[in-house]
């Protein structure tokens, strides 16, 4: 398609955003070479952390021009019927900033718990069913809707850790990275983008070789998306075969890419 450079994070709600976490892990590629792992800034910290990782994305996408499509693995968006409950604008970037003010899970040291359990934020204002998901969750089959804490390998912890990360990478990068497909189904030429992702969909693609589960799931995610774009795939994944209706709640919902 366009793209130089691939990422894949593997992302985790536990503990707070300065923790150091195993499940947290980040693998880059291009179009020469395979997936490595991209190891954390050098502190004290073994592991990265939600706040580094951040940084590290929106450092990395704006110091140079280098195309780069990324992809991370929670949901990027929240069903219609959340929009509807809480009578929000049918806007993305309002939907984020609207929903940190209610979750403030990136505050240094905010649990997602601690804003679920009513210590601090506003989780009532703000609430989700798990009978909720998106049209995309319905698609992919397998996936849990965003709102599904209890179940097991949720995507629900890891989703409200991270938006409000999101939300700061945007606010960073201002029109130099393209959020698909809020931004538009249609990428601009030379344009970095950040989609949501689903590994558990592709990563059977792909042979462990000798990787633990966090690192097998971005090393997957990055090599699915450089294989995707080497092989011409990835522009019909970033166009689905959506009705009219349909793309006006995906732009909205968000949509995993690859998912039919």
């Amino acid at each position: 398609m366009r793209f130089l450079r691939y990422i894949g994070v593997h992302y985790s709600g536990a503990e707070v955003p300065l923790s150091s976490l195993t499940g947290l892990r980040v693998y880059m590629a291009d179009r020469t070479a395979q997936p490595l792992e991209v190891e954390p800034p050098a502190t004290p910290r073994k592991y990265w952390t939600r706040a580094a990782i951040a940084a590290w994305l929106s450092e990395r996408l704006l110091q140079d021009d280098t195309p780069t499509l990324v992809g991370i693995d929670h949901g990027f968006s929240f069903p219609l019927a959340y929009f509807r409950e809480h009578r929000l604008p049918l806007d993305w970037t309002a939907f984020l900033m609207d929903f940190q003010r209610h979750w403030p899970t990136d505050d240094d040291y905010m649990y997602v718990d601690f804003v679920r359990d009513g210590i601090h934020g506003d989780a009532f204002g703000r609430f989700g069913s798990p009978r909720w998901r998106r049209l995309t969750e319905v698609r992919a089959g397998r996936s849990k809707s965003v709102f599904h804490f209890a179940a097991p390998g949720s995507v629900a912890k890891a989703t409200h850790a991270g938006l409000p990360w999101l939300l700061r990478i945007r606010r960073q990068a201002g029109d130099r990275v393209h959020f698909w497909p809020f931004d538009g189904w249609e990428v601009p030429p030379g344009r970095s983008v950040i989609a949501e992702v689903y590994p558990a969909s592709r990563s059977k693609l792909f042979l462990p070789e000798g990787l633990n589960s966090h690192q097998y799931y971005a090393r997957s995610i990055a090599a699915w998306l450089r294989e995707s774009d080497l092989n011409g795939s990835l522009i019909q994944f970033m166009s689905p075969a959506l009705s009219s209706e349909e793309r006006k709640i995906a732009e909205i919902e968000g949509w995993i890419l690859g998912t039919p």
